[in-house]
């Protein structure tokens, strides 16, 4: 099993903690680091794929980091994403800093993670893929349709379709999981973007607003024997 290294921020692993996410599969290595010193130090041992920071992390400046790191051979080719405030001064600072992704504050966990996923390469779970029949509020039968969904957890689900949807549309998802019965959630689409390589299909979030206690606990179950295995 191939690992690969990501080295994150403390304060961004600390608002992190207790989610069960990408950075705790067993194919990944992550360092945590309190200053810009420490995430330099740290890179040139451990040669990184993968940097998560934000724009005021004590120590060096973090432009001075970001030209250090992109200066140096066997440094540069790292992926970095920024965090920062949605201030214009900071938002401006991080998109100069030569970074991969910059992601604004509060933090949007959904987005960090899929950022990751992209950025690292890494392919979501199987484990935790479904088959759902989902189906739009206010369209007839016929606007039925299944699909596959990745990253399903009690509170949400990324689907991927070629249908065209928007963000805004309400959806009843239906679907099985190992020694349960038949789930039933609703939602709303709270993001829509590209999925990767292939321009005709697009990626949904979906977050659940109407989830029975029975269906949470089942979910939870399942995304709980799963996180223990890896790909």
């Amino acid at each position: 099993m191939s690992i690969k290294k990501v080295i994150i921020a403390d304060t961004i692993k600390l608002l992190l903690a207790g989610d069960k996410n990408i950075l705790h599969r067993a194919d990944l290595k992550v360092l945590t680091a309190k200053s810009n010193d420490e995430i330099l130090a740290l890179h040139r041992v451990e040669k990184a794929n993968l940097i998560i920071t934000h724009l005021d992390l004590p120590g060096m400046l973090t432009e001075n980091l970001l030209t250090s790191i992109r200066g140096e051979r066997e440094l540069r080719t790292v992926a970095l994403i920024m965090l920062c405030t949605d201030r214009p001064g900071d938002t401006s600072r991080a998109q100069h800093c030569n970074v991969n992704a910059v992601l604004t504050l509060p933090l949007d966990k959904t987005a960090l993670f899929e950022k990751t996923h992209h950025i690292l390469n890494i392919p979501w779970r199987e484990s935790y893929r479904v088959l759902l029949s989902v189906s739009i509020e206010g369209m007839n039968r016929e606007q039925s349709f299944f699909c596959k969904s990745e990253n399903i957890s009690s509170t949400g689900l990324l689907l991927e379709t070629d249908r065209n949807l928007k963000e805004g549309d309400r959806l009843t998802c239906a679907f099985f999981l190992p020694d349960s019965k038949q789930i039933t959630v609703s939602g709303n689409i709270v993001r829509k973007m590209a999925a990767a390589g292939d321009v005709s299909r697009m990626k949904y979030g979906v977050k659940f607003d109407q989830i029975a206690s029975d269906a949470r606990k089942a979910i939870d179950s399942f995304v709980k024997k799963k996180s223990h295995r890896p790909n």
